[in-house]
């Protein structure tokens, strides 16, 4: 897929972590799907798998605009871009057969509980920005299944700061909950 925003290398972790979580209850979400194409993939993997759905979550408005933690000198990643319709995304399911995901179009912010599962075995949090990774993880993190893992793309992304701050906080304030590691880009926190 042409549009993917994340390395093969990484799609490869990602897809190892999901298989990890394929025995534990709860359901699969993306904060930050974008075009759908990571999407695609993790339906992919859990498409034998009846008693898990997956959950995508975006503004399709593109990006916010950044805060001061998000500053990096950089000029790609400005607010507005990365805008996508949530149609563009229902297309790519039906055109690889695959089972509809639940599409919820909404600021993080105002994403509220009627919109997540009940629980939760794997996070992909893909917000770009300091803002959007915070609220993603105050989502989230009460829904976490023992065992479950959250990955969270750029990481070790120098444009994207924010990311890593937005972790790290995370991180310090829950580390008696998780394990954390690093690979590729990629942040991964697994529930004790």
């Amino acid at each position: 897929m042409k549009d993917l925003q994340i390395s093969s290398q990484e799609l490869n972790v990602l897809l190892k972590e999901l298989e990890k979580t394929t025995k534990l209850p709860g359901d699969v979400v993306e904060f930050g799907c974008y075009a759908g194409d990571t999407s695609v993939v993790l339906a992919e993997a859990i498409k034998n798998d009846t008693s898990k759905w997956l959950y995508l979550y975006d503004s399709f408005e593109g990006l916010p605009a950044k805060t001061e933690e998000d500053q990096s000198g950089s000029g790609r990643f400005e607010e507005g871009a990365l805008k996508v319709s949530p149609e563009t995304v229902a297309r790519k399911f039906k055109k690889y057969n695959l089972p509809d995901p639940v599409i919820t179009k909404k600021w993080f912010d105002q994403i509220d509980s009627s919109d997540l599962p009940n629980q939760i075995a794997f996070a992909l949090l893909d917000g770009d920005f300091y803002q959007s990774i915070k609220i993603s993880f105050q989502k989230i993190e009460p829904l976490m299944v023992d065992g479950g893992i959250i990955a969270i793309h750029d990481y070790r992304n120098s444009e994207l700061p924010g990311v890593a701050r937005a972790v790290n906080e995370f991180f310090e304030a829950h580390s008696d909950e998780y394990d954390f590691r690093l690979v590729e880009t990629l942040a991964i926190l697994e529930r004790k």
